[in-house]
């Protein structure tokens, strides 16, 4: 019953903002001077995205999820969603401990307090799916106790289900190519964080990355209090990075945090390319060194995930087009990501990247905190007609694989903003950017040796008539690493 009672509230959601688009669209047609103008859309979009935070709080579980991941989904979604669905970014109100006792039972038979020395029933953190209790086992070690809610896997199929009927729909108005993706890749996430046995596993692997590094820290997983829905970790002290009294408390600088932070970030998508996916202030805690040094503490990795190769290729291309001032890199490069959809314009897609192009030439980034706000205004304003705008969403795809990266990244770059708002982040992570460009140079310096031999091997057997010289496929990637270096 509980189930059905949940569909008919996160439908009726939906309902509600499909009908209010209908009715915006039929005024439209019968009055288009005065209600297809951009200023009354917004004013649409405005009142649409209100209902859905309101929506979201009151359904919580996956919808704050959902809703969490739209926030910061800028280049899809209209900015009044954006701006409205920001607020579910901060910690969630917690479940009665009765509940989430029950999840733990079930995992291991028995209640918390006979298997921990101690057990707090009160929550020290709060989530979307599930929460974190502190505990101390035999030996007097402080343990951090994360449980997921209960019926969480039944949860989600409803709602995803709800979400599927919602996308379709929502394509009638934003038609962007594949966008089912979005439902997929939240599947995809959602399976990821509800399977604690998958997070120990990424704090493992980002554990080893950051060995060399002493100032980076994760807690460790003691693997017999742990099962696919109970993660029990070492419990790790520090104050939230936004707290900027208790960082005053502890001598640290607020920049020489960002500036930590967003090295620890360049590393994970540049070096390592394993990357923490979803770096709320939340997630992270501060220490200070026994040198005075910053320490970042990271936590809850369920949705660390790997940069794909596609993605990474065209963001070497894209930054190589930057640095070069070659705006057919910069093509190219988005195309090799996937956001240019095979059956949309690809003329209209190519020619609007060469105009945004050259207006991001230029921008004054080399100091963010003194860029104009009207400048940067200008450089997300489409400057298209209705009718064009319509026509470009159709000719644009959601790559695989992409949320997660813009999802990190505007989540990452907006908590150093409010820590450090003079922090030039181009900068700091500059060196990581460079090793990461100069790695991928020498694998395609390599892929074209490879190809250079296998076409001069054919060419020499007789066996096939080469499509290109030797030298030339060589010449090509090494006249692209030369540009870059100078």
């Amino acid at each position: 019953m509980w189930a059905a009672i949940r569909l008919v509230r996160a439908m009726r959601v939906f309902l509600v903002i499909f009908l209010s688009y209908m009715w915006a669209m039929s005024w439209a047609r019968l009055w288009k001077s005065r209600f297809d103008t951009s200023a009354h859309w917004k004013k649409i979009n405005r009142r649409n995205a209100r209902r859905m935070y309101n929506g979201f709080v009151n359904l919580r579980g996956v919808y704050i999820k959902l809703g969490q991941i739209l926030s910061v989904m800028g280049t899809f979604l209209p900015r009044e969603y954006t701006e409205e669905l920001e607020g579910l970014q901060d910690d969630v109100p917690p479940a009665s401990f009765n509940s989430i006792r029950k999840t733990f039972i079930k995992s291991f038979g028995k209640r918390p307090k006979e298997i921990f020395a101690t057990f707090n029933n009160d929550p020290i953190a709060s989530a979307s799916l599930g929460q974190v209790h502190e505990a101390t086992n035999a030996a007097g070690e402080r343990l951090a106790v994360k449980i997921l809610y209960p019926n969480v896997s039944t949860i989600i199929k409803i709602d995803l289900k709800v979400l599927g009927w919602a996308l379709r729909v929502y394509r009638n108005f934003v038609p962007i190519h594949s966008i089912e993706r979005v439902h997929e890749q939240l599947s995809d996430m959602l399976a990821r964080e509800t399977d604690l046995v998958n997070e120990a596993r990424c704090l493992e692997r980002m554990t080893k990355n950051f060995a060399s590094d002493p100032d980076t820290l994760f807690p460790s997983v003691y693997p017999e209090y742990s099962s696919k829905t109970v993660l029990t970790m070492s419990f790790m002290d520090g104050v939230k990075m936004t707290k900027k009294d208790a960082l005053e408390g502890l001598k640290l600088d607020p920049y020489d945090v960002a500036t930590k932070l967003t090295k620890v970030f360049y590393k994970q998508l540049f070096i390592d390319r394993f990357f923490h996916a979803d770096p709320h202030p939340g997630n992270f805690f501060v220490q200070r060194g026994p040198e005075g040094q910053v320490r970042i503490v990271v936590l809850d990795l369920g949705s660390a995930t790997e940069l794909r190769d596609n993605l990474a290729d065209g963001m070497f291309d894209i930054l190589t087009g930057l640095m070069t001032r070659k705006d057919d890199l910069v093509v190219r490069g988005i195309d090799e990501m996937g956001f240019i959809a095979e059956s949309g314009d690809r003329a209209l897609m190519e020619g609007t990247i060469r105009k945004y192009f050259e207006k991001l030439l230029n921008l004054n980034i080399s100091d963010f905190s003194k860029i104009d706000p009207a400048v940067a205004q200008q450089l997300s304003d489409p400057d298209m007609k209705r009718e064009d705008l319509r026509e470009l969403m159709k000719s644009i795809a959601y790559p695989e694989g992409w949320f997660y990266v813009e999802r990190a990244a505007v989540i990452m770059f907006g908590l150093q903003a409010t820590i450090a708002p003079k922090l030039n982040g181009i900068h700091v992570g500059f060196p990581y950017v460079a090793q990461f460009l100069m790695e991928r140079t020498q694998k395609r310096a390599a892929e074209a040796a490879r190809k250079s031999a296998e076409i001069a091997a054919a060419s020499a057997s007789g066996t096939s008539t080469p499509v290109a010289k030797p030298t030339d496929v060589k010449a090509a990637a090494d006249n692209e690493a030369e540009a870059l270096l100078n």
